[in-house]
This record gives structure tokens, sequence and C-alpha cells, in this order.
């Protein structure tokens, strides 16, 4: 039997893709650019996304459809192209080109108040005039919905050069997004490290962050394979570790900063946090009550030799400005409120001095958001 279109398309019409019960040329997939060379046969198919998890399947039936039909050798496996109407996700090195800076937010264990300091940070660095993102990476805790009092918000999708990206939600002029908008806050998120790696992947990469000056990620607790996929993702500036001056946080915080300096990793720490440094009540603003331990961050920053970018008192209304949606940071004037701009100013300085280290032809001006 000859081989020509017509018995081509008829072959592929018994092909069904799986999203929509369509065959290939009803769901308009099969591309005008069909070629046969004597036995030989070229043509392409046309996806809705370059990531289509039905491409490999849908190319294997379309190739068995066209050798069942043709009655005859074929040369065929191989030869179908496929094509993707969206563009399809850059390259790790090309990704957030409109990103100056990309810092991480650690701590090596829970509870040292990671998420309240990242929150707080990126309110203190808006209000200061930088353009912020905040990606809430702790997947398997999302609190940052919480805090920035948006708990409802549905972050939704918006054609962009040719790519469907979603459009972060935004609050107190902080770009954000979290699992948390996409999950069930009343169920436990029960992923695999695959799962919670691809989903971060995606609320990295096809996003719409636009130009920021300052992209925070919060990560979860801990090392896991969820710091080397945000490694693998992205290009970070640096990182910054979290600590209470406890004994037992701040050997878990040793292992953090230890988990960016292996040559396998190879971030920059840019400095530490010592959160919980001493309790302040309200009606007693000029007392320290040292509740975990007295300077313990600070003498781990001394010890291997890494700045110590502030030092976070406790008080009430950090508890109370998570829970009701209004970061501490927003009041500029109470005690909590000039720590985090104080961290804010430190840690530009810090970017600014790993920056200067840099070759010239990959500096950037923090101050002016410029190359």
């Amino acid at each position: 039997m000859a081989l020509y279109p017509n018995l081509i398309i008829d072959a592929l019409r018994q092909v069904r893709y799986p999203g929509s019960g369509k065959n290939l040329v009803e769901a308009g997939m099969v591309e005008d650019d069909m070629r046969i060379d004597g036995t030989k046969v070229t043509f392409s198919l046309i996806f809705e996304k370059p990531n289509d998890p039905f491409i490999k399947s849908v190319v294997k039936a379309a190739e068995a459809a066209v050798i069942a039909f043709a009655g005859e050798p074929v040369d065929i496996k191989g030869n179908i192209s496929v094509k993707s109407k969206q563009a399809p996700r850059p390259e790790p090195d090309k990704l957030l080109p409109q990103v100056k800076n990309i810092i991480a937010i650690s701590s090596g264990k829970g509870g040292v108040g990671k998420s309240t300091v990242s929150a707080n940070l990126a309110v203190a660095l808006a209000s200061m005039g930088y353009k912020v993102g905040l990606l809430d990476a702790d997947v398997f805790g999302p609190s940052m919905p919480k805090m920035f009092g948006i708990e409802d918000a549905r972050p939704y999708l918006e054609s962009v050069d040719g790519r469907d990206l979603i459009i972060p939600a935004e609050s107190y002029g902080v770009k954000l997004l979290s699992v948390g908008f996409f999950v069930d806050p009343k169920n436990a998120t029960v992923w695999r490290g695959s799962m919670a790696g691809n989903a971060l992947k995606q609320l990295i990469a096809d996003a719409h962050w636009g130009d920021l000056d300052y992209f925070l990620i919060d990560l979860p607790p801990g090392t896991s394979d969820i710091h080397l996929t945000i490694v693998q993702t992205v290009a970070l500036t640096g990182a910054v570790v979290v600590s209470t001056p406890q004994e037992v946080a701040l050997a878990d915080a040793r292992k953090g900063i230890d988990m960016f300096r292996n040559e396998k990793v190879n971030v920059p720490v840019l400095g530490l946090v010592e959160n919980m440094a001493w309790f302040t009540p309200a009606e007693l603003p000029q007392n320290k009550y040292y509740l975990f331990g007295k300077e313990g961050t600070k003498r781990l920053a001394e010890e291997l030799n890494v700045p110590l970018l502030a030092q976070i008192p406790l008080v009430q209304s950090i508890c109370e400005g998570g829970d009701n949606g209004a970061p501490v940071a927003l009041d500029e004037n109470s005690v909590t409120g000039i720590a985090f701009r104080e961290l804010a100013h430190e840690l530009v300085r810090q970017t600014e001095i790993r920056n200067e280290t840099l070759p010239k032809t990959e500096r950037v001006d923090v101050k002016k958001g410029q190359h």
C-alpha cells in the first residue's frame, strides 16, 4: 500500500488525546507540515503546554496507529515532532531576569520564628521603597497567607509573552505566592518530596513576578531536598539563617549554615538573625528578660565569621500581628518595627558588599536597581 497524507490522517483519527477525549485530528493537534519520502513519514503534533503529561504516550500511540494503518514497513519512530502553543519555560539560568536579588530565609529547626522574620523583613523592605516579592516555600506549613491577612486570595492565570503565568497576590506592597493559596488549610499537605519540589518550581518559574529588587524565599525548617530544589532552580544571591539564642536551636542553625557553605551548594550566608533575643513586656519597655539564653546567636556569628544582621526582641505584638494579618513591621515606631527596619537596612548593606565581590558584569546596584 502506498503511503499518502490522508492515510496518515485516518490513522491519527484513531488516537485520542486523554485530556479531552477527542481524536488528534478533531482536537486540532496535527500540524500542517506532513512530509512523506518513500517509507519515511514526518509531521508535528501540537500540545497546549510544553510540559503536557500525555506527550510521550500520545506520540507512541500515534506511531503505532500509523504503522498499523500502513500495512507495510514505515519509518516513523522518532520522526514525530512536538510543538507547543505556549512558550516553553525558560532555562534555570534565565529564570527571573527582572529580579535583582534572591534571598533564601532559612532556619535549622522549626519554632524559631523564621516565617515571622521573613514576613516582617519583606514589609520593612517594601516600606523603604524596594520592590519586593515573597515566596512561601514552606510547603507543609504555609503561613504567609494568614500573616498577610489574605487567606481568601486566589491567584489567577494571565497570558504573558505567550505563557500562562500565575499572578501573585499583593499585600502591604509585597507580591506573595504560597502553596497555602491552593490547598485546603484544614487538611494536611501529604506530598512526596518530588511533588513539593515541582510545586515550588511552578510558583517560581510559572509566575509573573515582574521587576523586583528583592525576592525572598521562606524555606522550610531544616535541611531537605526542597532546599536543594531551590538552589538548583534559581541563582541565590545569598541566605539568611534565623535562630533563637537557645543552644538546641544554635546546634541546628550551625547545620543550616554548613549546608549553604557546602561546596555542592555554595550559597553565601549573608548573616544570622537572632530572633526572640529577649522578652520585653509592653508595660516595661526598658526591661530585657533573656528567656532563651543571652546572645547565643551573636556568639555563633562571631565563631563562624558571619555577620549578625539583627537581634529581634520577643513581644506580644509580634504574635498578635501574625495572627491578625498585620505584620508588626508596619508600625515603624514600635520596638519591633525599628528592629525589623534595622534588619532590612543591614540586609541591603550585606547584599551590596556581596555584589561588590562579584565580577563587574554580574554586579547589581541594589540602591538604583540597575546592573
